[in-house]
């Protein structure tokens, strides 16, 4: 089976999404996860279009066995999504999953994503551009962990006053990342992470990487970082693991 997608697309101002107790969405992924997610493979649709939404609110909703990214936020303004579940713990069988990425934002100004709960096999967040972003309550379990970025090489490519807070992060290949793509421009300025708690990281808990997409060990700085802020970052990574890799140009 391929399809382009997406499974669900909404837009438009004072919009309003629930869904009834017990009730869940799915999308089918086992028929299509090859491993390659979308970088090949069979045609695999994204989940959900939350484009343009203005003052409105996405709450309850359960998304079991996406194929691929699920939330793609774009041109939000004033969008709150509320007890979100994203279930896509299938995918690890063969490591057949791949880039089901929890949340995509870009574009997009005051997003507020309060309890989510995410088992995933890519980031649990990815702020790619944005202004006002705040994630709190959530917990992120089997993927790549909170990121800004990748940052550059898109027509937006700034992300301003982000919060991270009050979420766990386990069984994950990283905690806390921000990653801007190698030569490239863009701003990445006044992100927070407060009160995260991480268990079993496999490779770091802390990474800023400004080689993304490029050569490792040769960062550039075209993508500007600053006012970024840790603080109550608590927890272990495997003895395999690295606590913090700071990798800038």
């Amino acid at each position: 089976e391929e399809r382009s997608g997406p499974l669900v697309s909404v837009s438009g101002t004072d919009i309003t999404v629930t869904q009834s107790s017990g009730a869940y969405l799915d999308g089918l992924g086992a028929s299509y996860w090859d491993g390659k997610g979308s970088n090949g493979g069979k045609t695999k649709p994204k989940f959900f279009y939350a484009h343009n939404l203005i003052n409105s609110n996405i709450e309850g909703i359960y998304i079991y066995n996406p194929p691929v990214q699920v939330f793609s936020i774009d041109g939000a303004n004033d969008l709150t999504l509320t007890d979100i579940t994203i279930n896509a713990s299938a995918g690890d069988t063969d490591s057949l999953g791949h880039n089901t990425d929890g949340f995509d934002i870009g574009s997009s100004t005051t997003v507020t994503i309060t309890g989510a709960n995410v088992y995933n096999q890519d980031d649990c967040v990815a702020i790619n551009s944005g202004t006002g972003i705040t994630f709190s309550g959530g917990v992120c379990s089997g993927g790549h962990g909170l990121s800004v970025g990748s940052v550059g090489g898109r027509s937006d490519n700034v992300v301003e006053t982000v919060t991270f807070e009050n979420s766990e992060i386990k069984n994950s290949q990283n905690g806390i990342r921000i990653k801007t793509i190698s030569g490239a421009t863009g701003t990445v300025s006044g992100v927070t992470y407060s009160g995260i708690t991480l268990s079993g990281i496999t490779d770091y808990g802390i990474v800023v990487n400004q080689a993304y997409n490029g050569k490792a060990g040769e960062p550039t700085n075209g993508v500007s970082i600053d006012k970024f802020i840790l603080k109550q970052i608590t927890g272990t990574v495997e003895s395999t693991a690295t606590n913090v890799l700071i990798e800038c140009g």
